[in-house]
């Protein structure tokens, strides 16, 4: 419901912004802007749904075959208690937490193509446990704030995006983003876990918990003492290797249990073409919606609201032009890129 009425002010903004400009500024070009940015946006909305497409079903056939392969059940001794106090509603050997755990890894090697498919993936499994189909459930809550939070280790692609744009020092953002995603992480675990009343200080997510700070620690110290030239060479090739070795790994496994691997990547890729398809309208729709906010110039007017605000206190006010790429990227992150 609330996003009916946000996808409605968006539209009936931006005809009353674009009326009031063409009534007192006499600018004739606000509502073919507008017009074309519908176009335009909707043009955007179907590139990234066919690319998503593609890609959707490469991982979900990836998953497809390590499900097959017994995966979930690995994952489930390695992670299973953790997430068990975490998310309570879904069963230790559910396929959700393999699905969760692939997403929270490409998240966190910087690899937000192939996070989003397994994310999206995650959510489905989810919503099978969830008995209230209209509402969101504990579980898809605490995941939805843990993968926006975006825990990062290897910011693959902000490093290649920062190198493409000719950043003098593409590296140099590296640490601070491992530190500020670390802590985006830690205060959304908190504030969703005392919202639903999970216990933070049981022993064996304080253990967890505890683990992951010192591996934290432990690759800021490493990367910190490494040269800067070296730290996006080391990156690239150890997300590469890791990933494509769990690609190795599922298959390994499947060929082990005399799985037909073929035909069961055949199988999920057919699962990944279903969901894209499904969610293709509502990301058009929500890309429309903000093409014809931004271009009648009332994201521009609210930007630099909180631009004068920021100044007024005496802070930097550097940050606020980002805005707009921050509020798209829980949306698309291809979107948001191309808004940079």
């Amino acid at each position: 419901m609330i996003l009916n009425y946000l996808w409605i002010a968006f539209f009936l903004i931006a005809f009353l912004v674009g009326l009031a400009r063409l009534i007192f500024l006499q600018d004739y070009e606000v509502f073919p802007a507008i017009l074309q940015s519908t176009f335009d946006m909707s043009k955007t909305g179907f590139e990234l749904s066919l690319y998503l497409t593609g890609v959707m079903s490469l991982w979900l056939g990836i998953m497809k075959i390590g499900e097959a392969g017994g995966i979930v059940r690995v994952f489930s001794r390695l992670i299973g208690p953790f997430f068990t106090r975490l998310f309570p509603e879904i069963p230790r050997d559910h396929p959700a937490i393999g699905s969760m755990i692939m997403n929270f890894s490409a998240n966190m090697l910087g690899l937000d193509n192939a996070a989003t498919p397994l994310g999206l993936k995650t959510m489905k499994e989810m919503q099978e446990l969830n008995p209230q189909k209209d509402t969101a459930s504990d579980a898809q809550i605490m995941f939805l704030v843990l993968n926006t939070s975006g825990l990062s280790i290897i910011p693959l692609t902000i490093l290649i995006d920062r190198s493409v744009i000719g950043a003098e020092n593409p590296t140099d953002v590296f640490i601070p983003i491992m530190i500020a995603t670390f802590f985006s992480t830690i205060v959304g675990l908190i504030a969703v876990s005392l919202y639903q009343r999970i216990n933070l200080l049981d022993k064996v997510i304080m253990a967890y918990l505890g683990g992951l700070t010192a591996f934290m620690a432990g690759i800021i110290y490493y990367f910190s003492s490494i040269p800067q030239e070296q730290i996006a060479s080391i990156s690239n090739v150890a997300s590469s290797l890791l990933i494509y070795g769990v690609i190795i790994s599922f298959i390994a496994l499947a060929v082990i249990k005399k799985v037909n691997v073929y035909e069961t990547f055949i199988d999920g890729a057919k699962e990944g073409f279903e969901i894209a398809i499904k969610i293709i309208p509502y990301l058009i729709a929500i890309l429309v919606a903000i093409g014809v906010f931004r271009a009648s110039g009332s994201l521009d007017y609210i930007i630099r609201g909180i631009e004068a605000v920021v100044n007024f206190f005496g802070f930097n006010s550097e940050f606020v032009e980002a805005l707009p790429t921050a509020l798209m990227k829980p949306l698309s992150g291809s979107a948001a890129r191309g808004m940079n």
